[in-house]
C-alpha cells in the first residue's frame, strides 16, 4: 500500500487508471476505509478515461490517528451545536478538505474531479468552499448541507449508532454488518456476504471507534454550509437516495437547490449505501459530468 504525506499527516491511498487521465478523487464518510470504494466500482470509473484516487481520511485505516485527542464527549459537541454555543472537537471539516487539498499537492495535481460520500461530501463541498482553484467537478452523494433544520436519522439507525461499543474482534464486525443492514438499500438486494468481506477487511485494517467518533464531531462543530454553498461556481451533482434513513432524503434536496446550477439525481429505493445496482447509473453520471468539466 502505498502513503503520501499530506497536510503533515501520513495517508494511505491507491490508484486506478492511467496516470495521463484526468484525475478523480473519491472521499469516503464517516468512519469508512477507503476500501469501501469498491474495486469494481473504482475500475469502472477509470475504463471511463478517469484517473481514480482513492484514500483513508484522517482517523481511520492507514492514515494517521488523532489518538492523542482522546475520545470526544460527542452528545455535549451535538448539544452545543444544536443551541447555537461554540462546539470544541478535536479538528473540523475545514481540516479534512485541508487532507484532501493535501493529497492532491502531494501527487502533484492541480485540479481534480472530486466525489464524496455521506461526511466525504460535505468535506467536498467544503474542499471546493475553501480551495475553489482545486475542483473541477463536485459530486456529493447522500450527503447534506450541514444545515441544523434538517431532519434527524430515523429511530432505527439512532439503535444501531448508539448501542454500545463492541468488545471483541468477532463483535465489531457483526455490528458492523448489522449496521450496513440496518442503513442499507431497500429497494436492492443485501449482499452479505460482501458486505461481511470488506468490512472484516476494514477491521484488520485499523479497527478505531475514537478515531470515527472523533469524526463524527467534526461533523457536528463544523455547523452550516448553506451561505457559502450558495457562492459555488463549479459544476456539481448531488446524488441521495429516496429511502436513506440515516440523512434524510431532503438533505439531498437541499444540497442541489442550494449550489447554482446543481443537477439532482434522486435514485428510487437507495438507502445510505451504494448497492452494485446502481453503479453503471452513477458511473455513467460522475463521468459525463467530468466529460462536461
Amino acid at each position: 500500500m502505498p502513503f503520501l504525506h499530506a497536510n503533515r499527516l501520513r495517508i494511505a491511498y491507491d490508484e486506478f487508471g492511467q496516470r495521463t487521465d484526468p484525475p478523480l478523487l473519491l472521499i469516503m464518510g464517516l468512519g469508512a476505509q477507503m476500501i469501501f470504494w469498491r474495486d469494481d466500482f473504482c475500475r469502472g470509473l477509470a475504463q471511463r478515461g478517469l484517473r481514480v484516487i482513492r484514500f483513508d481520511n484522517r482517523d481511520v485505516g492507514a492514515s494517521t490517528h488523532f489518538d492523542s485527542a482522546g475520545m470526544p464527549n460527542v452528545m455535549l459537541i451535538a448539544t452545543a451545536a444544536a443551541t447555537g454555543q461554540p462546539a470544541q472537537a478535536p479538528y473540523l471539516l475545514r481540516d479534512m478538505a485541508d487532507d484532501t487539498a493535501g493529497v492532491l499537492d502531494a501527487l502533484d495535481i492541480d485540479r481534480a474531479h472530486i466525489v464524496g460520500t455521506s461526511m466525504g461530501g460535505m468535506i467536498a463541498q467544503t474542499l471546493a468552499i475553501h480551495h475553489p482553484a482545486r475542483v473541477r467537478s463536485l459530486t456529493s452523494i447522500m450527503s447534506h448541507t450541514g444545515s441544523p433544520s434538517l431532519p434527524p436519522p430515523r429511530p432505527e439507525v439512532l439503535a444501531v449508532v448508539l448501542a454500545p461499543q463492541p468488545t471483541t474482534r468477532e463483535e465489531a464486525i457483526e455490528r458492523g454488518v448489522l449496521t450496513y443492514r440496518t442503513i442499507g438499500s431497500p429497494g436492492f438486494p443485501f449482499d452479505e456476504p460482501e458486505v461481511r468481506d470488506v468490512v472484516t477487511r476494514a477491521y484488520e485494517r485499523g479497527y478505531d471507534p475514537a478515531g470515527t467518533a472523533r469524526q463524527l464531531a467534526a461533523i457536528l462543530a463544523s455547523g452550516s454550509r448553506v451561505e457559502a454553498l450558495r457562492r459555488l461556481d463549479v459544476p456539481t451533482l448531488v446524488v441521495h437516495g429516496r429511502e436513506d434513513p440515516l440523512v434524510a432524503f431532503s438533505g439531498g434536496e437541499e444540497t442541489a437547490a442550494t449550489i447554482p446550477g446543481a443537477e439532482f439525481l434522486p435514485i428510487a429505493g437507495m438507502g445510505h449505501d451504494m448497492p452494485r445496482g446502481i453503479w453503471p447509473q452513477l458511473i455513467e453520471r460522475i463521468a459525463a459530468l467530468a466529460a462536461r468539466a
